[in-house]
């Protein structure tokens, strides 16, 4: 498991985009790097971890195609106007889990504890790891409430602003006996996430074989039932899509056994592809 690294700074509307252009050109990352990101100093740090968060740089600072194809001029949707890639920029964050907050929040602790406050998160990483710092895990909650957090900016494109908040993934609730307060995930637009989405998370998932238990989708790491916070029957309701659209892909829920079928693996990017183009 790894925290911090983000300098208590949340990952702003544009920074991706403008962390990418910046290594795309060729720059390194470096004490002056500010000037040319438009930022204070002490957010060039921050800006580098996000595009290892998110996975858009890997070793060796090499871009990640994906990110290539979604944030060049030119590509999909450099400026996060669709919702759809809101919902995919969620699933690479809790996926690649180089901030590991995001995927104990959406695969463990929600399922343990529904209404959950950041005593909660804490104890949680430290049950697993008692050598975890408290203070460290505190502030990366706190940081996971202003990415997901709804805002009370008039405008999206406000620089204080959570990348994440749209997607009303994250609801405060009420408060502990404490005085904590009390968070909630859930998904209040699940309904409206592409099904191309989905198939690419189900198709970049290493656990999964061509054939694909229902039951596996919220066992399974990064499952997409937990990621995206479906419902049962609404899941169900996207896997039938993904089988009506794709013929080498069927989905079965006969004799009570229900499973996602993939006859021929296709590129997760041309998938996307599709969905960009329609």
């Amino acid at each position: 498991m790894t925290f911090s690294g983000h300098d208590t700074f949340h990952c702003r509307l544009f920074w991706l985009k403008k962390g990418f252009d910046y290594v795309s050109n060729g720059e390194k990352f470096k004490d002056d790097s500010g000037v040319a990101l438009g930022v204070g100093r002490n957010m060039v740090n921050s800006i580098r971890f996000w595009l290892k968060a998110f996975g858009i740089v890997g070793e060796e600072n090499l871009l990640n195609p994906l990110y290539q194809r979604l944030f060049s001029d030119d590509g999909w949707d450099p400026y996060l106007e669709n919702e759809g890639t809101l919902y995919l920029l969620h699933y690479q964050l809790c996926a690649e889990n180089h901030s590991s907050i995001y995927n104990i929040l959406f695969s463990e602790l929600r399922k343990i504890k529904p209404e959950f406050s950041k005593l909660h998160f804490v104890k949680h990483v430290k049950d697993k790891d008692a050598s975890q710092n408290e203070k460290i895990l505190e502030k990366d909650f706190s940081v996971f409430l202003r990415t997901y957090g709804s805002t009370k900016e008039k405008s999206r494109e406000d620089s204080y602003s959570g990348l994440l908040s749209e997607l009303i993934l994250l609801k405060e609730v009420g408060e502990t006996q404490s005085k904590e307060k009390l968070f909630r995930i859930e998904n209040p637009g699940q309904e409206e996430i592409p099904f191309e989405i989905i198939f690419y998370a189900i198709l970049t998932n290493p656990d999964y074989s061509n054939s694909i238990s229902f039951s596996s989708f919220y066992t399974n790491r990064n499952g997409v039932g937990n990621i995206f916070c479906f419902e049962n029957d609404k899941l169900e309701e996207k896997l039938i899509e993904i089988a009506e659209n794709f013929s080498y892909v069927t989905y079965n829920s006969e004799a009570g056994i229900k499973e996602l079928q993939i006859k021929e693996r296709p590129d997760p990017i041309e998938i996307l592809n599709q969905y960009y183009e329609r």
